[in-house]
């Protein structure tokens, strides 16, 4: 009799912490602020100035925010039920997979404030592969602990199907080591 595998569910959907967009926000409202004083300062005088000053800001703008924030919008890490998926890039997209049956070490390392917004690095150590990192994560604490508990629920789920090496080295009907009985 074997149990039919429960279907697979979405645990957590996650992205690196929003704390890294604040700079990113901050110096496109300082590049914005410049940009609008020297359009005040050079209004009519120099026509060439104020095309100069619209091309600094848009390429400021465009690189100092737009592509931090696409950056940190292309890294997800998606919890399942059987597997832990991580996704990054937007022209070059990467996805690893680690199957929670494969088993794992987690491990959480916090740098400068994330500890103090309860987010941290997870690592992800999948046996002889190299480590895969889960960077700024909001409540790193609680992925470790879910990711903890996703792995020991498989393997619970894993040693109540499999047989244990007595029956298959002697058979259903061979009783335990400590109840070997020689006939005579």
């Amino acid at each position: 009799m074997t149990a039919e595998p429960l279907p697979e569910r979405v645990v957590a959907r996650l992205r690196p912490h929003a704390r890294s967009l604040v700079r990113p926000a901050v110096f496109v409202v300082l590049v914005a602020a410049a940009g609008g004083f020297g359009f005040g300062v050079f209004q009519a005088q120099l026509a060439w100035v104020n095309v100069v000053i619209a091309v600094l800001v848009v390429v400021l703008v465009l690189f100092g925010g737009l592509v931090p924030f696409v950056r940190w919008l292309t890294q997800r890490y998606v919890v399942t039920t059987r597997r832990l998926v991580v996704v990054r890039g937007l022209g070059t997209r990467t996805r690893q997979e680690l199957l929670h049956s494969r088993g794992y070490d987690v491990t959480v390392r916090r740098r400068g404030l994330q500890g103090v917004f309860r987010s941290g690095d997870v690592l992800v150590f999948p046996g002889d592969d190299p480590a895969v990192v889960l960077a700024d994560v909001p409540h790193a604490d609680l992925v470790v602990a879910v990711l903890h508990d996703l792995v020991e629920t498989y393997e619970a789920r894993r040693r109540h199907r499999e047989p244990d090496w007595d029956e298959i080295v002697g058979g259903p009907d061979r009783p335990p080591w400590g109840d070997v009985h020689h006939r005579s």
